[in-house]
């Protein structure tokens, strides 16, 4: 098992005393990154590379200063980077059999790439996968896979992408390539399964990675961007503490880094809060997270939503629908669309919305878009008023958020799943769903959907009557007559009448006395007689 933090202190005080030699350099620079020290690394790499100069041991220098390169490029130092580029181009002989020249031309690759052009990009990357094999380079064969994974995607080969990867993947939690390489490639690949929704395997690569970092003693194991995506998962899988704290402290490090992906982690501390009930500290999060460039949509749609403010809340998902055409998180935003719709009772927009959301619900693609269109398109179903054919949509999503261990859009799906059975007249289902449901949200703390739980809860009661259905009720069961309560509610004798009427007939019951006992039974019943 490594102790880096060993490993830091005993070099560190050696380099002291003594001065290291460029390999013992190297090596602190390796455990001050480990632990933490970010700082330290250019410099002991730049005294390391000058170290190999001295001693002719080019090679050596170039790989050095590569790792300068590097560090330089991803704490987003990009004119260092290009002037040690440009200074490594003059070390390398143009040997056409090396590796060396190639890596030298991953850096203009990797700017194709991220301005789009992944089929000019990707032959680089190939190369260099190829010659790290031969070579025997398993560091630069996980970053040209990286790269190459990247294009694939983009040129939307997603088999081929996946597949390379997970190949890459395999090395890292092996242990078998630098810790700034096996960092880097976690935070590239559980990134890119966020942005395409592939949480089955995002978390699977984290539990793996965590596994690895276990035997790891001294690691600080995630830095800045990587936290967010940590905590992002963490929420996924219900574990809020933890991802409220995996959010703060990106907040802190990206803060003290300087490094992009802040407003990133704003919105997620924003998230957690809106459904922990916090709505105060969710609003603040998401305006720091927009002064930092964040889209803040769908978070902003479901805080005004649980504000009562419908009305904003489907402007903001309008405009964001129009202006991120083509965004990797329309799908979430379509969902949250739905979701304020139907709250504000605009069926036809709710209808819209799940139509395009289903068009992202590929049978073989992410799980995770296919339980939100079953999600969405349930609830659309109920709302229009066919619970029989709704349940078995909510079903298949309860079945989706159970495999992807999810259990906040799980109990979610069973509210709905509760709301058709009582619609379908199965009230101990309806209510052994809703158990299932608040059993949940309270374990996880989700104060706003408890609400609706109750709210379930109140109307499960009540079963198929109306708000005024349940007033006669009430006072039937505490044996007023029919002129008295036409009295007290202000009707007439005949309205009340004819509310008995339809109460005996969607109850069931053919008396006033079977009637009071369901009006008992179901809490319907007021604690105090009143007089009349």
């Amino acid at each position: 098992m490594p102790d880096w933090l060993a490993d830091y202190t005993t070099l560190t005080v050696a380099d002291r005393e003594h001065g290291l030699g460029a390999e013992d350099l190297e090596r602190l620079a390796v455990a001050a990154s480990v632990t933490g020290h970010e700082d330290e690394i250019v410099g002991l790499r730049e005294r390391a590379h000058d170290d190999y100069l001295r001693r002719g041991m080019v090679d050596a220098a170039v790989r050095c200063a590569y790792w300068i390169g590097f560090h330089l490029q991803n704490r987003g130092d990009v004119a260092q980077a290009s002037g040690w580029l440009a200074r490594l181009r003059r070390l390398v002989p143009d040997d056409a059999d090396a590796l060396l020249p190639a890596l030298l031309r991953m850096p203009d690759a990797l700017v194709e790439m991220y301005a789009g052009a992944a089929s000019t990009a990707l032959p680089t990357f190939e190369d260099v996968g190829r010659r790290a094999a031969r070579y025997g380079d398993v560091d630069m064969f996980v970053l040209s896979g990286l790269g190459r994974g990247r294009c694939l995607a983009q040129l939307s080969r997603d088999e081929e992408s996946w597949a390379t990867l997970d190949e890459i993947m395999v090395h890292v939690v092996a242990g078998t390539v630098a810790p700034q390489v096996a960092g880097l490639a976690y935070c590239s690949v559980v990134a890119l399964c966020l942005d395409r929704y592939d949480l089955r395997r995002a978390q699977e690569w984290t539990q793996a990675l965590t596994d690895w970092i276990a035997d790891q003693h001294g690691l600080v194991p995630y830095r800045g961007t990587c936290l967010v995506h940590r905590a992002e998962i963490l929420q996924l899988r219900g574990a809020w503490d933890e991802a409220a704290a995996e959010a703060g402290s990106a907040c802190d490090r990206l803060v003290l880094s300087g490094e992009p992906g802040i407003g990133l982690a704003h919105y997620r501390i924003g998230e957690l809060a809106r459904l922990r009930g916090d709505l105060g500290l969710a609003e603040r999060a998401f305006h720091q997270a927009a002064a930092y460039g964040v889209e803040v949509q769908p978070g902003l749609a479901l805080l005004r939503l649980a504000q009562g403010r419908p009305d904003a809340a489907a402007a903001g998902l309008d405009r964001a629908l129009v202006e991120y055409v083509d965004s990797a998180r329309r799908p979430v935003v379509l969902a949250a669309r739905v979701e304020v719709a139907l709250a504000t009772g605009d069926l036809s927009a709710a209808q819209t919305a799940v139509g395009e959301l289903q068009r992202f619900a590929d049978p073989d693609g992410p799980a995770y878009l296919r339980g939100l269109a079953e999600h969405a398109c349930g609830a659309v179903i109920l709302a229009s008023g066919d619970a029989g054919a709704a349940l078995p949509r909510l079903r298949r999503a309860w079945s989706v958020w159970q495999q992807l261990e999810a259990p906040y859009e799980a109990a979610r799906a069973r509210l709905l799943v509760a709301n058709a059975c009582r619609a379908l007249g199965d009230d101990d289902a309806a209510s052994m769903e809703l158990d299932a449901a608040r059993t949940a949200l309270e374990a996880l703390g989700a104060v706003v959907d408890l609400a609706a739980v109750d709210s379930a809860a109140v109307g499960a009661a009540a079963g198929p009557l109306s708000a005024r259905e349940r007033e006669v009720l009430g006072l039937l069961a505490t044996g007023t007559t029919n002129r008295a309560i036409a009295r007290q509610l202000f009707l007439s004798e005949k309205t009340v009448a004819r509310h008995v009427s339809n109460i005996f007939g969607k109850l069931g019951v053919a008396s006033r006395a079977a009637a009071t006992s369901y009006a008992y039974e179901h809490g319907l019943a007021p604690t105090r007689s009143p007089t009349g």
